[in-house]
């Protein structure tokens, strides 16, 4: 019995072991299916193996790969999986193939219902739930065991103790594996990340100030120029061309500077009530023309010592990506500030065309913008500095819902 438990474990890790060989750092939808594919592998060779007991009873452990895929990826992904335990159950043929098939179609019709609130449950909490679920599984696989027995004698004991122990231990250990590796990856990512905005950081204070001298003196001459006699219409359309094209690339030079390293004459110690206040009123005449209603709430006494400008360019750079994705229809912009357990939180929600998950997954990175004339340098901003005082964003978003973005600072 204790080589098959230790073959049947071995067949639960072997898709994690792939993962973590092969699919770790590839973020593709065709790994999905791959996951799945090795979890019906996986259930097909705990049918094959079963474990059994020196009583003469035997059980497998084909619900757990089962239950897991179930609560992580919802109904279509689990439908293979119960397509093909019942084909392979009809295959192996003998006792109890009708009683497998209700049994499992209950089971594929409960689990997966409760896939959204499995996913918003914390690391730990996601471990102990799916232990219960899969606990609960086996509970009511042995209780529709009961209906065959005459009597419920010692062995219908030993075989209950031991198929609930196997199924929520087994279960427990694959769920920390597979929450750490979670948490390794995110971790390894936001290092990635952090690593990315401090090279854009220094690079941009090296050259940004150098870039800003000429461009103010080519910008001033052709100020002087555009108000001489001596130019004609056509030429003055061109010199205003000109001093647009080199405004906007001030403004990017200023997005470059915001990037640099937190400047000491600009750092407070404070609750960022200041920055709140100074940011809501200089976006509200900007929101009033695109027809936003500005919604604000401040509730937070924690103080923490951060740089103000870079704070105030890093939330302007919200609210106006807020409001421009409401442009057009209008809509409300929600500023809210509270603080939880020992952190600051900021929410800022608006109503306007939502985001993907793809378009999510690559905000804060160089050079990508989802508008067309953006440069993707202001999401930079926001990251680079939330990142500099520790903080980190989280971003819930609908196509045609709106968007969340959720700033969680430690104090």
């Amino acid at each position: 019995m204790f080589e098959t438990l230790l073959l049947n474990f071995l067949f639960l890790i072997f898709p994690i072991i792939v993962f973590l060989i092969f699919l770790e750092h590839r973020r593709r939808n065709s790994d999905r299916m791959i996951f799945i594919f090795l979890a019906v592998v996986t259930m097909i060779l705990c049918m094959t193996f079963p474990i059994e007991l020196n009583i003469g009873f035997i059980f497998d452990l084909r619900y757990i790969p089962f239950v897991i895929v179930a609560l992580f990826l919802g109904y279509r992904k689990a439908f293979p999986l119960y397509i093909v335990l019942n084909i392979y159950r009809f295959y192996l043929g003998g006792d109890g193939v009708l009683q497998s098939f209700i049994f499992s179609t209950i089971i594929f019709m409960l689990i997966p219902l409760m896939n959204k609130k499995f996913i918003k449950l914390s690391s730990r909490n996601r471990v102990l739930f799916a232990a219960l679920a899969s606990f609960l599984t086996m509970g009511f696989y042995l209780l529709t065991l009961t209906f065959f027995f005459d009597t419920l004698n010692r062995e219908f004991w030993i075989l209950t103790c031991h198929a609930l122990t196997t199924y929520t231990v087994m279960t427990i250990v694959l769920m920390i594996l597979i929450e750490k590796i979670g948490i390794n990856i995110k971790k390894s990512e936001r290092f990635l990340h952090s690593e990315r905005l401090n090279v854009v950081s220094e690079l941009a204070a090296s050259v940004s100030h150098e870039i800003r001298n000429p461009l103010t003196v080519t910008s001033g001459f052709l100020q002087m120029l555009n108000k001489s006699t001596t130019v004609n219409p056509e030429e003055k359309r061109y010199i205003e061309i000109a001093l647009q094209e080199l405004k906007r690339a001030e403004q990017i030079v200023s997005d470059y500077l915001s990037l640099a390293k937190p400047q000491s004459e600009n750092m407070v110690y404070s609750n960022f009530e200041t920055e709140m206040e100074y940011t809501k009123n200089l976006i509200i005449p900007y929101a009033t023309m695109h027809q936003v209603d500005v919604q604000y709430y401040f509730n937070n006494s924690l103080n923490m010592k951060y740089d103000k400008n870079q704070i105030q360019q890093c939330l302007i750079n919200l609210y106006k990506n807020a409001i421009e994705a409401m442009k057009g229809k209008g809509g409300t912009l929600s500023i809210d500030v509270s603080e939880k357990k020992k952190t600051i939180v900021i929410k800022i929600k608006d109503t306007g065309v939502g985001m993907t998950k793809e378009e999510i997954s690559r905000l804060g990175k160089p050079y990508y913008s989802t508008k067309e004339e953006g440069t993707g340098l202001g999401m930079l901003v926001v990251y680079s500095a939330i990142d500099k005082i520790k903080g980190k964003i989280e971003v819930k978003s609908e196509k045609g819902e709106g968007t969340t973005f959720i700033i969680i600072i430690p104090v």
